[in-house]
Formats: C-alpha cells, sequence, structure tokens
C-alpha cells in the first residue's frame, strides 16, 4: 500500500481513483445490448436461454414460487434468521424517518402544492449465485415498502438450481412472494420489457457485476434505476489518537471485496501510518480473501500524509468517498466541514461494517466520487411527485398578464394565447354585467 507526501503524487493517485472502473468496454456493452435486444423480442424463452448458459443448466422456469422460497428458507440458521430480524427492524425504523406526505398552500387565490404517492411496481435485483446477500433484500426491499410500493419483484441468480437460504429467508421476512430464479443482463431486460412470466416494472434498484449495471445503464429512461453502483470504496480519516489495528481492519473491509476496491486512509501523523502499515500486513496474511485484498491494496490503496486534519477533511471532500470513516479525538467537531460522503462513521466504534448489515441507514451508497451528487437509496427514491396547481378567476386574472408576457417574448404565440382567450371572456362578462356592453 502506496504512502502519499506530496501533492503530485497525490493527485496522480486520485487520477487514477477517477478512472477506476470508470469505461465500460465495447465488449461489454455489445453483448449487453445482443442480450436486452434478444429478450426484448423473445421474452421468457431468451432469459431461460441466458440463464441456462450461465447459472443452470437444467432451468426450466423462472418464477419461484411462495412454497419454494419457504422451503429453502427453511434451510437457514435459526440464529441467522434472528439476527437479521434486528437489522430488519433497525433498517425500517430509520427508513420510516424518511416518509413523505402530500402538501398544499393556499395564497392570493390559488392553490400549490405536491402529491406524493408511491411508485406502483419496482424490481429488485439480488447478487447470487454462490454468494449470500440478504442484507441487499432487506436494504432494497423495506425501503420501498416504507414508501408505499404495492408491488415487489424479486430477482436472484441461483447457483446450479440452487436457492440461497438466507436470500429467501430474507425474502420470506418481509413478505416477498414475487421471485425470480434469474440474474445478469438478461433478468433487467425482464424486468424492463416484461416477458410472458415477469410483469414490467417502474424502477430496478440492486446492486450487481458489470453486466448487471451496464443493463440498468441501457435500460434507464424506459425504467427509472437507483444508481449505478461502482467499486467498492473507504476512506478513512484518522489523527494520532486513532488505534492502527482498528483502521487496518476497517481498510481491509472493502479491500477484500475484489481488486477495484479502494481503501485510503488521510492522516497528519506519521506515526499513524507507519503503524498502519505494520498492521495491514499482519491482518491481510490471515484473510480467507488475502489475494483479492492483497491486490486492491496494490492497485488502489493508500495512505496520504496531509499537514493537518483540516487539509484532511478537504481532500476527502475532493474524493467524495462511498464510506467515510472518521477516527479522530473529537469526530463530531468535523462533521459540520465534511460535504460529500455516501455515509460518514464517526468514531473508533463504529466500523463501516455496522452500516452494512445493522446500523440502519442504507448501505447502497453512491460510488466513484458521485456523492458529490448523489445520495444513499431511501425511501424518496420510490416516490413519485407531482406539483398541484389551481387558480380562480381572480387568481388567475392577477399572474395573466405575467404569463403573456414571459410567453410572447419566448415566441410562444399559443401559450400567450391561453391566457388572453380566458381574460377576454372575463372582461367580456364584465362589461355586460356593468351594461357597458
Amino acid at each position: 500500500m502506496r504512502q502519499l507526501k506530496n501533492k503530485k503524487e497525490t493527485g496522480a493517485f486520485l487520477d487514477l481513483l477517477r478512472q477506476r472502473g470508470a469505461c465500460i468496454s465495447d465488449a461489454i456493452e455489445k453483448t449487453v445490448k445482443a442480450i436486452l435486444l434478444d429478450v426484448a423480442k423473445n421474452g421468457d424463452s431468451a432469459v431461460l436461454k441466458y440463464t441456462r448458459k450461465f447459472d443452470y443448466k437444467k432451468a426450466a422456469k423462472l418464477r419461484v414460487t411462495p412454497s419454494e422460497i419457504s422451503k429453502a428458507a427453511n434451510k437457514a440458521d435459526p440464529a441467522i434468521v434472528r439476527a437479521l430480524e434486528v437489522s430488519s427492524k433497525r433498517i425500517r425504523r430509520f427508513h420510516e424517518m424518511q416518509a413523505e406526505k402530500s402538501w398544499t398552500f393556499t395564497e392570493s387565490e390559488t392553490i400549490l402544492g405536491q402529491a406524493i404517492r408511491p411508485i406502483k411496481r419496482v424490481g429488485v435485483y439480488v447478487p447470487g449465485g454462490k454468494a449470500a446477500y440478504p442484507s441487499t433484500v432487506l436494504m432494497n426491499v423495506i425501503p420501498a415498502q416504507v414508501a408505499g410500493v404495492k408491488e415487489i419483484a424479486m430477482c436472484v441468480p441461483s447457483s446450479d438450481g440452487q436457492l440461497n437460504p438466507y436470500v429467501m429467508a430474507a425474502a420470506k421476512m418481509l413478505g416477498i412472494t414475487e421471485v425470480y430464479a434469474m440474474g445478469g443482463a438478461q433478468s433487467i431486460g425482464a424486468m424492463a420489457y416484461g416477458t410472458e412470466s415477469v410483469k414490467k416494472v417502474d424502477k430496478i434498484v440492486g446492486p450487481g457485476n458489470i453486466y448487471v449495471a451496464t443493463a440498468k445503464k441501457t435500460v434507464f429512461g424506459l425504467v427509472d434505476i437507483d444508481m449505478i453502483a461502482g467499486p467498492s470504496e473507504i476512506l478513512i480519516i484518522a489523527d494520532g489518537s486513532a488505534n492502527a489495528a482498528f483502521v487496518a481492519a476497517d481498510l481491509l473491509s472493502q479491500a477484500e471485496h475484489d481488486e477495484l476496491a479502494s481503501s485510503v486512509l488521510i492522516t497528519p501523523s506519521r506515526r499513524l501510518a507507519d503503524s498502519v502499515a505494520t498492521e495491514l500486513e499482519k491482518q491481510l496474511s490471515g484473510l480467507v480473501r488475502k489475494k483479492i485484498a492483497g491486490k486492491s491494496l496494490d492497485n488502489y490503496g493508500a495512505v496520504i500524509i496531509t499537514k493537518d486534519i483540516g487539509s484532511a477533511v478537504a481532500l476527502s471532500n475532493e474524493i467524495a468517498p462511498e464510506h467515510l470513516e472518521v477516527m479522530t479525538e473529537d469526530p463530531m467537531s468535523l462533521l459540520p466541514s465534511i460535504e460529500n460522503a455516501g455515509a460518514v462513521f464517526l468514531g473508533p466504534w463504529t466500523p463501516e461494517a455496522l452500516g452494512d448489515y445493522a446500523a440502519g441507514p442504507n448501505h447502497t451508497l453512491p460510488t466513484g466520487g458521485t456523492a458529490r451528487f448523489f445520495s444513499p437509496l431511501g425511501v424518496y427514491d420510490f416516490y413519485k411527485r407531482s406539483s398541484i396547481i389551481g387558480f380562480t378567476k381572480k387568481g388567475f386574472m392577477k399572474l395573466s398578464g405575467v404569463v403573456e408576457a414571459i410567453a410572447d417574448i419566448e415566441g410562444l404565440e399559443a401559450h400567450a394565447n391561453t391566457v388572453r382567450i380566458r381574460r377576454s371572456r372575463i372582461l367580456k362578462k364584465q362589461r355586460i354585467d356593468t351594461g357597458r356592453d
């Protein structure tokens, strides 16, 4: 893991981070577009063809029945199910605070407002195969349920026809009965276009590999999506008070994701930087995924030495990390200065993993610097908003001149006429009523 001590080295590293995972190869785009076109034209038969090719050779259907969900869920370790229940309650309680309501106000013969309504139908993609991601089920389904989404369809690829017990346990826990054993770009196509078995959705959420991300990007506009998630990342701001073992452990928590994951420590303490380097070497040697984590640290890991904590915060804001941990003597004092981060973890007893699984806030976060303008997945992502506008005759007359003037200057005669015709009718009636006509 490199140690950076000057602006030139740091600048070159930031350029490297910005390029990380940014480009989708022409070959991947071509493959994904071909799959999507096939699904759009041929429906279930195309989805099954790719499911047999990539996931399960003997796949005969897409829909997982409620009894199959229950059967798989019953294989889950009860202790893990209890842990998921605790996590589920915390996630729901947090997201209930994000709920929005319709509103209106009246002023000067005018009613204005906003109608808040849930999206009707949402598709949730859950990475599958040999891996188990029940937390993805909780984090994507619960905000949609809090928003009031009536129809939630879940897609998860199966490995050799086997449904993951923990993913199915999470689905069962949340009352999700519409589950499809399909993954990859083909499942995104099925949800976006609709097939004989899969009803078209209005929005697709959930993480996936590069093929899933590319497919989501391609169908955006036909349906809504949450975001295009890139490789995982963590940035830690720490001073000399930080525990080097804690810092190293948390850096490795993201490095183990994949070779493109980024783990960065920014500190003014050279002593801490050296201690963390020693701890990383020690802890890395005992990891099952040490080859992946090691490559991640070599490729996209860094310790950046700054002159002070203020400079560390400024640099963090420039990077805009997905996960930002603050391990300083007084982390709360830095919070007002933190402008760009997907999630902020304060103090030595708040490792990023708490946010991944049980703290309550959503773990679907903006990556690749997009925390400058994107937010975590939330209840607000499952609403659609309609403006409410109502004018009385008196209110119309007060504003008609403004509308006419702006429409005329923009050269939109028909727009101005909508006002002129109404105003003419009102003025004519007034003349009749006063006996001047």
